[in-house]
Order: C-alpha cells, then structure tokens, then sequence
C-alpha cells in the first residue's frame, strides 16, 4: 500500500520546494489567525504558484464565513478547502456548492464514538481527517501535535478516504499507518523547527518514513 502524505501549514518557498522534491502528495495552507502558521493571501498565492497542478493545495480554515471564502478562493488556487473548525453536513455542503471545491471535515478524536461520528458527513464531506482532540487549555482546534489512540481507527468502515493526524513524527508515523490501518496522513508541527517553521531535512524524513523511499 503507497501511503499518501500531506504536508500542511507551509509559510515559505524553501518548504514548498522541499515537500515537492520529496513526493508530497497534498500540501495544506493555513488560513486562520490564531495559528503560528497562518498565510496571507498574498503570500499564499505567491507559494501556490510554485506547485505544478498535478499536486493538490489545501486550504485550512476555522468555520469560515463566506467573505473570507470569498476573499481568498478569489485569489489563490485550492484544489480542497480542510474544515477545521465545528462545521455541521449541511454547511460543508453549502461551502462545497458555492465555491464548487471538494472539502475535507476534520474531526477530534477522543474515543470511538468520535470515530463513528464520521459517517454524518457521508455525501457531504469528500474526505475525512482524524486529528487529536485538542487539550482543554488549548487555544486553537487540532490536536495541537497531541496524538490519539491510533488502534481506534483500525476497524473503521466508512465510506468516505481519511487522513490520519495528530502527534506525527518521522519517528511515530510508521507506527502510526501500522496501528490505525491509514492510507493517508497529514503532519504540520512534527516538521517543524519551531511553531510555524518548517524544516526540510524533517520534511524529507518523513516523507522517508511514510513512504519508504524518498530522493531528495
């Protein structure tokens, strides 16, 4: 099984570069205020402009109001809006028929109800991503590089394809694919430096370690 691998959070040209040169199949760009990641417009479309089409861009957003949909859906290429925030079916429908893009619905996990409440989003969501619950004290939706209990997803049967997310690392994601069964992951924080700071030689590694054969 070739496991898919989505680099999100990029902010520079440096990271982009590398996460292609790496055989990154997704690349995510946040678009929320509050996170150490989030891109301008400007600059996103300035990084996006860089990625040959045949690999898709992501976007991150928070319960996105339509201007801000509108503003930045104006502006840069996305191939898929990620829904990070507390969005219910019928408004990842309504996102999806305005801006006629496909959407991923993330969803916190914390036990297995968490996973099951995944199959609301059949026929809406056009992919699911597991992430960690974030913590209490936590000011920002995510699993804030906390993982969750990865058997969890083992036996899940849904319809719709998802990431896992939450606590990856070049050192944890083979555990991670081999305990939850994933065909896709996404890692922000576990290729960083520090908070917002991509690291190459970390995206490399992972990219590495999920996919078992990366040439830089």
């Amino acid at each position: 099984m070739t496991v898919a691998v989505k680099i999100c959070g990029l902010t520079d040209a440096e990271s982009v570069e590398a996460a292609i040169k790496c055989g990154a199949d997704f690349l995510g760009f946040v678009f929320f205020d509050a996170s150490p990641r989030h891109v301008a417009v400007e600059q996103a479309a300035d990084l996006i402009e860089a990625v040959p089409e045949t690999v898709p861009c992501v976007g991150l957003f928070v319960d996105p109001a339509d201007a801000l949909l509108d503003a930045i859906l104006g502006q840069v290429r996305l191939d898929y809006v990620q829904l990070h925030g507390s969005e219910t079916p019928d408004r990842v429908d309504a996102i999806r028929l305005e801006y006629g893009v496909p959407a991923i619905k993330a969803l916190g996990v914390a036990d297995e109800s968490d996973v099951r409440s995944g199959d609301r989003f059949f026929g809406h969501a056009d992919r699911l991503l597991f992430d960690a619950k974030p913590p209490p004290e936590a000011d920002r939706p995510g699993g804030n590089a906390e993982a969750f209990n990865w058997p969890l997803m083992k036996g899940y049967s849904g319809v719709l394809p998802w990431f896992l997310a939450g606590g990856l690392t070049p050192d944890t994601v083979a555990k991670a694919i081999a305990q939850s069964g994933a065909a896709a992951v996404d890692v922000s924080s576990g290729v960083e430096s520090a908070p917002g700071q991509k690291d190459p030689a970390l995206i490399q590694a992972f990219l590495e370690a999920a996919k078992a054969g990366c040439t830089p």
